[in-house]
């Protein structure tokens, strides 16, 4: 689907489109996200899913997604399992509205990561990311500018910001459609 420019505050967004990549570990459903690069022009160092700006010859968000998964970590579009995707989300610092995907990729996986962009990959348990001890507001501190909002904590990591806020929504449909199986693992 194409959609034109959003303005937030009077200001045009840029539209861009992330995969949230879902995976089975050892029978339980993970989520992949991405460590950014120091060498990233927005968001250096920070948590989120593969994604980027929405080019011309795209065609759409799926698309753009996709093909963002393919240049960053080298998920290849075939590979991916399109469920559909949840509600767009604007970022504050960088004015961009994000459109995620949600898709099922295959595990194990010979990921290849396109080093100037990316740094890590993390997988989450859906599970970790359900309980409520993980998810709380809090502020964090980026650049000298204080945002506050959902944050989520995982090990060493903090995910906050639009990331968190996908989420978040993420996490809210597949609450809705849990009762199906406590146990989260029949999504499919």
């Amino acid at each position: 689907s194409k959609r034109k420019r959003s303005v937030l505050n009077g200001e045009q967004l840029r539209l861009s489109a992330v995969l949230v990549p879902l995976l089975t570990i050892n029978g339980e459903y993970n989520i992949l996200l991405i460590r950014r690069s120091q060498l990233v022009e927005h968001h250096k160092g920070e948590i989120s899913f593969p994604g980027g700006v929405c080019e011309k010859d795209d065609g759409g968000f799926e698309k753009t997604a996709l093909r963002e998964a393919l240049e960053e970590v080298g998920i290849q579009p075939r590979d991916v399992l399109v469920l559909g995707m949840v509600d767009d989300m604007e970022t504050v610092s960088t004015r961009y509205r994000v459109t995620p995907v949600v898709g099922v990729i295959p595990y194990p996986y010979s990921f290849t990561l396109c080093a100037s962009e990316v740094d890590e990959l993390i997988t989450i348990p859906v599970s970790h990311l359900l309980d409520e001890i993980n998810e709380r507001e809090e502020p964090v501190v980026r650049e000298g500018k204080t945002y506050t909002g959902f944050v989520y904590h995982y090990k060493n990591y903090v995910i906050w910001g639009a990331t968190a806020r996908i989420l978040q929504n993420f996490l809210t449909l597949w609450k809705a459609i849990r009762p199906l199986d406590d146990t989260g693992s029949s999504l499919l």
